[in-house]
């Protein structure tokens, strides 16, 4: 129903910023919220952000908080994530999720493949 794609990762300086995309595919009719996570070689997935499907409300990672921000176009059915100030720790693979709230807590029923963050030092 939705194929999000991520696009923006590639190679970067300590210090350095990059932007992420996320594109759903088509129209999308559901009113999902959109999050961020990123896995490391050998560690487990990780937090990053997330958006509410309105934009109106956002969370980040302690990580990256301060550093990274996170926004949306519904338009175009897009979600971006601005990261400044890189460090060497935030190298991943970085991907985008569908949000939607249950009960019993968020569910991530869609994701993207990834696109991969160096950050060299």
């Amino acid at each position: 129903q939705v194929q999000p794609v991520e696009s923006g990762g590639g190679f970067v300086q300590a210090g350095g910023s990059l932007s992420l995309s996320c594109v759903a595919s088509g129209r999308t009719f559901i009113h999902y919220g959109m999050a961020w996570f990123r896995q490391a070689p050998g560690k487990e997935r990780d937090f990053v952000a997330r958006i509410s499907w309105s934009g109106g409300a956002s969370s980040y990672a302690d990580t990256v908080k301060g550093r990274f921000t996170i926004s949306k176009d519904n338009a175009k059915n897009t979600v971006y994530l601005q990261m400044n100030s890189l460090k060497p720790e935030d190298t991943a693979v970085y991907y985008c999720a569908t949000e939607r709230a249950t009960p019993q807590g968020p569910k991530y029923d869609y994701w993207g493949q990834g696109t991969q963050v160096t950050v060299s030092s």
